[in-house]
């Protein structure tokens, strides 16, 4: 059996009838991998009821990362969210953020365990967490994700475990989990190689602090990408030929040096280049999600090996992993987030990141979370834990959206994620810039000519021709006309004839 002792196994209703409003609860999920099911539907339920009795009930919402359909959405829609950490995908909760309804924390994923540890979040009340087992003597066998959830069931006052049927118990054997300790107390990591295991195959929790158990068999809700376009395309073709330069040039070794992926069809499309050019050798990764494209590519013989925090992984694909357990069990680690993309490490390993943003600037400052640096869409994420540390770091993303209307390269990011002093290259279907060892001019010159599309490029060197000199150029009344014509008028050029533009 999944579920080993006397744990209370409540119905969902009576279950979250213990959260209270105002309540912190941490719920596992990082993406939608092993994320909590049952109690948000239920919780979602009883706020609604509550609601409508014109009492409160809403709560602080944590979790590992992301997990719209399963956590967030469902909560949004019941209007039962006041605040929530460290990062977001869902377009229910990000309209009630963007109308501060929801208070919205956007943190650096490695961060998020410390800053519960140390009680930085404020008293932790419930975690909910999804597991595949968990032992009378308190040892919780994770699912499809680790994220936060380790931390998450040490430090909470009260825990909820949903037992979920439906994923493979082999998981564990996946699995490598250690907390850190608090400073100053804390040793290097060994991790040598993305197969370097320190921990244990479980979480732990005190088992008196555990008020249910629930049991359910849901797959994980990941949607699938869409099949990336010719643009997506191009970007990758110009990624694969920087990388095979590096390695001609003798900058990146014959063996090759292990990759973290960004979320998206850009960089599905960038690793399934990889994965089909003969030069670029067999290589390993480590990312903090292992997607669909990887799984072709380590059947294959192309990826030799993962380290993740999820297998951000749809159904369909996950069941395949299921079935080959043998194969895969050797090649993939599940680690906590604070471990995935813990700066040492990716230091230590010479990981190169390739990440995508929604814009960015001349000088190569890198918006990857907010319109007209104002509204968020998702948030940092991760990318700037691999960026800041990475042996080389990769921005990308398209030259235009919107038919033209919208350029990926401006003046100036009204937000910046990533700044100009860990940003290496920017890439968009134009071509690539190779800032390393550039002055602020030659990175705007190089940015322009490679990266810009022609429709914006006569602009962007008049800007910088009209900017005050400086180190570094720049015309403060006119440094965000781009983003104010794109708010009053649609398009950030509003007078370009667009007839006949493709993206």
């Amino acid at each position: 059996m999944s579920i080993v002792g006397s744990y209370p196994k409540p119905s969902p209703e009576e279950a979250v009838s213990h959260i209270f409003h105002g309540a912190t609860v941490a719920f596992s999920g990082f993406t939608n991998a092993g994320a909590a099911k049952i109690v948000p539907r239920a919780l979602a339920a009883r706020a609604r009821a509550v609601h409508e009795k014109g009492d409160p009930l809403k709560i602080r919402v944590l979790t590992g990362a992301s997990s719209g359909e399963s956590i967030d959405e469902p909560l949004a829609q019941a209007q039962a969210i006041s605040y929530r950490a460290p990062y977001q995908s869902g377009p229910r909760l990000r309209k009630q953020i963007n109308s501060q309804e929801v208070e919205y924390v956007d943190m650096h994923l490695s961060h998020l365990p410390q800053t519960v540890l140390s009680g930085f979040q404020g008293r932790l009340d419930f975690a909910v967490v999804e597991a595949t087992e968990i032992t009378s003597d308190g040892r919780v066998y994770l699912t499809s994700s680790i994220g936060a959830s380790p931390t998450y069931l040490k430090y909470a006052d009260k825990v909820i475990i949903e037992i979920n049927h439906h994923h493979s118990p082999r998981l564990r054997e996946m699995t490598d989990i250690l907390i850190m300790a608090r400073p100053p107390h804390r040793s290097p990591l060994p991790l040598h190689d993305p197969l370097t295991k320190v921990g244990y195959p479980y979480a732990v929790v005190d088992p008196r602090k555990v008020i249910a158990v629930l049991e359910t068999d849901e797959p994980d809700r990941v949607p699938k990408f869409t099949a990336g376009d010719p643009r997506s395309h191009k970007i990758a073709e110009h990624v694969v030929r920087f990388l095979l330069d590096e390695m001609l040039a003798g900058r990146i070794p014959n063996e090759f040096l292990p990759l973290q992926a960004g979320v998206g069809n850009v960089a599905n499309s960038v690793m399934a280049a990889l994965g089909e050019n003969p030069y670029i050798p067999p290589f390993k990764m480590y990312t903090e999600v292992f997607q669909d494209s990887l799984v072709d590519l380590m059947q294959n013989g192309k990826v030799l090996a993962a380290s993740t925090t999820a297998l951000t992984i749809t159904p369909e694909v996950l069941g395949r992993i299921y079935a080959n357990m043998d194969y895969f069990v050797s090649k993939i680690v599940l680690r906590p987030q604070e471990i995935s993309n813990h700066p040492g490490a990716i230091r230590r390993l010479g990981v190169i990141s390739m990440n995508t943003a929604l814009e960015f600037d001349i000088y190569g400052n890198v918006n990857s979370s907010h319109l007209y640096g104002t509204d968020i869409m998702n948030g940092i994420g991760g990318s700037a834990e691999f960026t800041r540390n990475s042996y080389l770091s990769l921005f990308m993303c398209p030259s235009i959206a919107k038919g033209g209307r919208i350029s990926s390269v401006v003046p100036m990011c009204p937000h910046i994620d990533n700044n100009e002093h860990s940003v290496q290259v920017v890439v968009t279907d134009r071509g690539l810039a190779d800032l390393r060892g550039l002055g602020p001019m030659q990175r705007a010159r190089t940015i322009i000519e490679k990266c810009a599309h022609p429709l914006y490029k006569d602009y962007l060197y008049r800007y910088i021709e009209k900017s005050r000199i400086g180190h570094i150029r720049h015309n403060l009344e006119d440094c965000f006309e781009l983003h104010s014509n794109l708010m009053d008028h649609g398009a950030m050029l509003p007078d370009l004839d667009l007839s006949g533009v493709t993206e």
